[in-house]
């Protein structure tokens, strides 16, 4: 993976690892007092018991323990290891420098001239491996897992000459293999910009690594350019030349240097924050509205024949299908019936919006007036598929008749609950185009302050019904 990705893993798991020796640290002076000083015997000799020590003088070993620790792991190669490492490997780098901090710990004690208990120092190693043993076990199934995959994988083009895609394929399989699926190779001087479109249509990519050394600039321009409008990120093995291009950035794909074309925002903390507070975020709107759940469904149930909860295929990241949840506000078959209401149409370009629909039911119009119906995306969300704040999810059929391609840039990031369309205008803004160009403008100045404020704009929204029919 590129460099960023791997640098904030890896400062992510540092973090984790510090925490994690940190209370292995608080844990042995818990199991010691438990023991009420007077310890364990074994053949005489008693192993944790050490009455005479006041633990709460090593409270300052907290902060040296945590910033040191990682540091240790590091210089063990334990942050160096493939995704999926064996588990031998794993526990091997992990037993050494669980050791090393336990000299260290010791080292520091004895040089700071006070008395260690020794129930702490015997329990600390033990515990600390331990510890991230069992972290590491749930990273290794959380990556083993269909959902691990499908968040950590990328799914990536190589474009160039037979002969470079044929050496960079070689050198993925021996450094990424687990962590990188390559779904094509493309030739440049043989293949069309078309062609590159249509396969980018069909298959999701996540990236694009194009290798130019024995290529045209000309056709390489080209294919930057389709990827810029599909808002997928273009990597250009740029071994060749050192320069900087506005909207770019510089990084290495395994030791090979890359230029970085992105249109949409890039990996950053301030991502890795999103994700968590999309997480914490539909876990308590979840808990805080399960009795809207429970009556929405009662409602729906007794008073609309057919199932409570409509699944649809939407298209997802960079235009990955996915099945969204909502309550069902319609008719049971009220796809089937689209084509009776098509001259009602009041959305222009290629999707399809009425707003006093004849196939809503009653309830389900009270339901969509209040946004309840939307309610089960919490779990779309909990699922990694889409966020809080984001372009509104279309479905599948509709993506693909978009008829301009710069539309598709607005599957450069997950879609959301919530979006400027919603808060701006929702069913006010009948002209596909000015839906697309909220959608764009968010993308193109994407913070977590604007979520913040995006999320603060949709509550009286909601509240107040507003743009809502």
């Amino acid at each position: 993976m590129l460099r960023r990705d791997r640098q904030m893993r890896t400062q992510i798991h540092q973090l984790m690892d510090a925490a994690l020796i940190t209370v292995a640290f608080w844990l042995a002076h818990w199991v010691r007092a438990q023991t009420n000083g007077g310890g364990i015997n074994i053949f005489g000799f008693n192993l944790l018991g050490d009455p005479t020590t006041a633990f709460p003088d090593y409270n300052w070993m907290y902060l040296v323990i945590g910033f040191f620790s990682p540091l240790v792991l590091e210089l063990q190669g334990f942050y160096q290891r493939p995704s999926l490492a064996s588990r031998r490997m794993t526990a091997w780098i992990l037993f050494k420098a669980c050791c090393l901090i336990t000299i260290g710990v010791i080292l520091v004690i004895f040089m700071s001239r006070l008395v260690a208990p020794r129930a702490v120092i015997i329990l600390f190693g033990p515990l600390s491996f331990v510890l991230l043993f069992i972290k590491e076990e749930l990273v290794y199934i959380g990556y083993k897992s269909q959902f691990g995959q499908a968040q950590l994988k990328k799914r990536l083009i190589l474009i160039g000459s037979k002969e470079d895609t044929m050496r960079l394929r070689r050198e993925i399989a021996v450094k990424a293999e687990q962590e990188v699926e390559i779904l094509a190779e493309f030739d440049l001087n043989e293949t069309s910009t078309e062609q590159l479109l249509h396969f980018l249509h069909e298959h999701s990519v996540n990236g694009v690594i194009v290798n130019a050394k024995h290529s045209y600039f000309g056709q390489v321009e080209k294919a930057i350019l389709a990827c810029e409008l599909e808002g997928v990120e273009t990597w250009l093995v740029a071994d060749f030349f050192k320069t900087q291009i506005s909207r770019t950035s510089f990084d290495d794909f395994y030791g090979r240097p890359m230029l970085v074309f992105h249109s949409g925002p890039e990996n950053s903390w301030q991502a890795v924050v999103k994700q968590l507070v999309d997480l914490v975020g539909a876990t308590v709107l979840l808990i805080l509205a399960s009795p809207l759940f429970l009556f929405a469904a009662i409602a729906i149930k007794f008073m609309s024949p057919g199932p409570i909860f409509f699944k649809q295929k939407r298209s997802g990241l960079n235009g990955q299908p996915f099945t969204m949840y909502k309550f069902r506000s319609m008719v049971t078959n009220a796809e089937q019936r689209q084509h009776e209401i098509l001259s009602m149409n009041e959305m222009t370009g290629p999707v399809f919006k009425v707003t006093k629909d004849p196939r809503i039911t009653p309830i389900g119009r009270w339901l969509r007036k209040l946004s309840i119906d939307e309610l089960p995306q919490l779990l779309n969300i909990l699922r990694g598929e889409m966020s809080l704040v984001g372009p509104r999810p279309l479905p599948v059929e509709e993506v693909k008749r978009f008829d301009d391609l710069a539309h598709r840039r607005r599957l450069s990031v997950k879609p959301g609950l919530t979006c400027l369309w919603q808060v701006k205008g929702r069913n006010d803004v009948t002209n596909f185009k000015d839906w697309v160009r909220l959608d764009l403008e968010y993308i193109d100045n994407w913070s977590l302050w604007l979520d913040f404020k995006i999320l603060w704009w949709t509550v009286p929204v909601v509240l107040f019904a507003k743009g809502a029919k």
